[in-house]
């Protein structure tokens, strides 16, 4: 048996390096409507390194807005992420250009938000394509789910 990550081992703050990833798609009804339609949602799952702690977020869809709007949730819950370990999904891949490509517009060094958001800068890892197994904590989250 390999090694285990050097993320999963080194001591950090809670949520500080976190696997995400998104199951479903679950179908809810509003409990005031009578007869009203059901609604699809999904769940996107945080789950620590270091504390395999796990936190859900409900997203409406899987595109990459819903994602970074979770995401900006799960932050503001959660306190600052250093390191996100996703696989190969659309959204995942998608927010992330999204991302780098805001960074990238306010990068001036006389803007004091790119100051902040240099500072504030996300390391986002992706797991090696068709390799399901190497997201084994977070698939198990989804698993349990």
């Amino acid at each position: 048996m390999g090694d285990l990550p050097e993320e999963r081992c080194r001591p950090s703050l809670p949520f500080n390096i976190t696997g995400v990833d998104f199951c479903g798609p679950f179908y809810i009804k509003n409990k005031f409507q009578r007869k009203g339609p059901l609604q699809k949602i999904y769940v996107s799952i945080f789950i620590c390194f270091g504390t395999r702690a796990v936190h859900f977020e409900i997203v409406s869809d899987l595109t990459s807005d819903s994602f970074i709007a979770a995401l900006k949730r799960f932050m503001a819950r959660r306190g600052k992420i250093s390191t996100i370990f996703t696989d190969n999904g659309r959204n995942f891949v998608g927010a992330h250009t999204e991302l780098k490509r805001l960074f990238k517009l306010v990068s001036n060094p006389d803007n004091i938000l790119a100051h902040y958001l240099g500072s504030e800068k996300i390391h986002w890892n992706f797991i090696p394509p068709k390799s399901a197994h190497f997201g084994g904590l977070w698939e198990a989250g989804v698993k349990s789910f």
